[in-house]
């Protein structure tokens, strides 16, 4: 027996973010929607617990036990008091490495998923949620895979409404490390106040997109004086009439493109990836509920 579980991209489509707390971390207010392109966990049945990993992006990724995946696993083990768990687990990395469309969070909510299913334990997604904020503050997040509004410092969410996008992700295939932004994001001395506040409500894709421009991401400037070429492409795509709306998304270094129509998408991302061979660009749909 084995199951297989998709792990979408997830695409912060606004992200606000405070001045750290006592405890270092940074308070926020993040839209996070999913992407129809993402990496695949897959669980079968075995005699020991072990990794494989392959794909686009293997390289450079350890398939031992500080891979998030097999945390994960055994995570999951302890709570159910498996006291061996057995498993033969295996990654397929389609999404460039650190690159804040959260494929290793979403690798770590696959894997819960799957040995859920593969172990028999059937468990509710409520009762893998405390297990998945022991992971990291994206994980709870990817594991309910669905629009959702983010706060506290990304851990706890709440699902909202939101309309599909048809949308471009563009990656320079440079890794930029989320703790390298903050430790930026602070020495730059930014850091907004903002009340706490209800997930927005978007009736449309013209409400949507007006408050996207009103909010940003707050971490685009010291993701920026980190990684210039940020600037390369957030211009080659707002230079293109197809695209509606346009930021980084996360801590980066990926930017998106928001689109009228599949079309669009698909034709900014060819044009993109014929003028920049050595990116990564994939058309891809973002969806809402």
């Amino acid at each position: 027996m084995s199951v297989r579980v998709f792990a979408p991209a997830k695409v912060n489509l606004t992200l606000e973010v405070a001045r750290p707390r006592a405890d270092g971390l940074h308070p926020l207010q993040s839209v996070v929607m999913f992407a129809d392109v993402g990496d695949v966990v897959e669980a079968a049945e075995a005699e020991t617990l072990s990794l494989e990993i392959a794909g686009e992006f293997d390289a450079g990724l350890a398939a031992d036990e500080t891979n998030l995946i097999m945390r994960a696993a055994r995570a999951l083990a302890a709570e159910a008091g498996i006291a061996q768990p057995r498993a033969r687990l295996a990654l397929e990395k389609n999404l460039p490495i650190a690159s804040g469309i959260g494929g290793g969070s979403a690798d770590a909510a696959a894997a819960l998923r799957a040995l859920n299913a593969l172990w028999g334990l059937d468990w509710p997604l409520a009762r893998l949620q405390p297990i998945a904020r022991t992971l990291g503050a994206d994980v709870p997040v990817c594991l309910a895979g669905v629009p959702a509004y983010m706060t506290g410092a990304g851990e706890t969410f709440e699902p909202m409404s939101a309309p599909s996008f048809a949308a471009v992700l563009v990656n320079t295939l440079k890794p930029l490390p989320t703790p390298d932004v903050y430790r930026r994001f602070d020495v730059m001395g930014l850091g907004r106040y903002f009340e706490s506040k209800p997930p927005p409500v978007w009736g449309d894709s013209a409400s949507a997109l007006a408050a996207l421009s009103a909010i940003g991401n707050d971490l685009t400037a010291p993701a920026t004086a980190l990684m210039p070429e940020i600037a390369e492409v957030s211009q080659a795509l707002r230079v293109d009439s197809r695209a509606r709306y346009v930021a980084l998304s996360g801590s980066g270094a990926t930017c998106f493109a928001l689109t009228a129509s599949a079309a669009d998408s698909e034709a900014l991302a060819d044009a993109l990836q014929t003028a920049h061979p050595e990116w990564w660009v994939a058309d891809t749909l973002l969806t809402g509920a």
